[in-house]
């Protein structure tokens, strides 16, 4: 049986006890309790997913979307490292169920050309035994489905991944635990996808989360132990990294898991899931330069359970169904009243902004 108990991140200065973020954790989880360091704001998940078909849901990932006509019309990818792929509608039920074996990272981007029309590419590192690669999916924004196109299989074993556009053109990124990056390029072929040979970066250990600016042409990458390094994503480009955050016990505590950019009011914000503590660090881009605002962590509520342990997750930048400013899903490790399953809870941007004190 599983017991809840709350933790709090408390700093001392002055003689002073300064109350950070109290998150709940279970008490037979390694997880959860906030490193010492700089105290969390807690925040509220508006919306969970519940899957009724599957007591042993072995979630890792999400990624949303939106019509851009009409952003009401919106869907959430979510993985299951054993199963396949889920797609959600926003109130957290399950529209559809892509039964791809054990993918992992999933991220899409709009606007890819195949047979004369164009859809939405989503795409998910798969470890499926006998046989690495990654899965590719189109999704009708007409629809809102989701159908197999093709597995492309890789000579290494994905880990995490990302999806990237560079002009008209498509990219697949992918991690390893061999701390090498594989950047190749995706298009229609006539017999399913086609990928370009692939552009090899190189860290020191192992890695997983990723996400592309394609505004700025610039790949984050986390090394799960070390912390965040930034690359140029031009092929062409230097493949010397640059060090953005470090794993410090203050602001991230190994491992680092999954990184996100929110967009709002022309400000870039990268969001870390330091899963060590369960909380999330957040850095406002400024060019080369990233500062350091702050880091939240998501707390029981009335309804909806704290969360923790989070591998994945994926902001969207605007309005997206009932959330008129974007919205934040993360991957939970541990749901409760349903502690056998994981799931994924989003959270309103609007209440991350406010519990950071961030400005327009």
């Amino acid at each position: 049986m599983f017991q809840r108990r709350k933790y709090c991140a408390f700093l001392t200065a002055a003689g002073l006890s300064l109350l950070g973020a109290c998150a709940s954790i279970e008490d037979d989880g390694p997880q959860g309790v906030l490193a010492l360091g700089d105290p969390a704001r807690p925040v509220m998940a508006a919306v969970e997913t519940v899957v009724t078909t599957d007591p042993a849901v072995d979630a890792d990932d999400p990624a949303l979307w939106a019509d851009p006509a009409n952003p009401a019309r919106a869907v959430m990818f979510g993985t299951d490292k054993s199963d396949g792929l889920y797609v959600f509608n926003l109130d957290g039920g399950v529209r559809q169920f892509l039964p791809s074996g054990p993918v992992n990272n999933v991220d899409l981007r709009n606007g890819f050309p195949v047979g004369g029309a164009t859809r939405t590419l989503v795409a998910a590192s798969n470890d499926q035994p006998g046989g690495n690669g990654v899965n590719i999916y189109l999704f009708d924004p007409a629809t809102l489905t989701a159908t197999d196109y093709g597995f492309i299989a890789t000579p290494y074993e994905p880990y995490g991944f990302c999806v990237g556009k560079r002009g008209e053109t498509f990219y697949l990124v992918v991690t390893t635990k061999a701390g090498t990056v594989h950047q190749m390029t995706v298009a229609a072929g006539p017999d399913g996808p086609v990928v370009g040979a692939p552009r090899v970066l190189t860290l020191g250990s192992q890695l997983e989360g990723c996400v592309v600016n394609d505004r700025a042409d610039t790949l984050y990458v986390g090394e799960e132990d070390v912390g965040v390094w930034r690359f140029d994503f031009d092929p062409a480009g230097p493949a010397a990294p640059t060090s953005i955050a470090r794993v410090d016990l203050n602001r991230i505590k190994d491992d680092v898991e999954g990184l996100t950019i929110m967009r709002d009011g022309g400000v870039e914000y990268l969001i870390v899931s330091s899963q060590g503590d369960s909380t999330y660090p957040v850095y406002r881009i400024e060019g080369d330069e990233h500062v350091y605002l702050g880091r939240f962590a998501i707390v029981d509520g009335d309804v909806i359970d704290v969360v923790t342990s989070t591998d994945g997750l994926d902001a969207f930048s605007g309005p997206i169904g009932p959330f008129p400013r974007g919205a934040i899903a993360f991957h939970d490790d541990i749901d409760s009243p349903n502690p056998g399953q994981q799931n994924y809870k989003i959270v309103d941007w609007r209440e991350i902004r406010t519990a950071l004190g961030l400005q327009d």
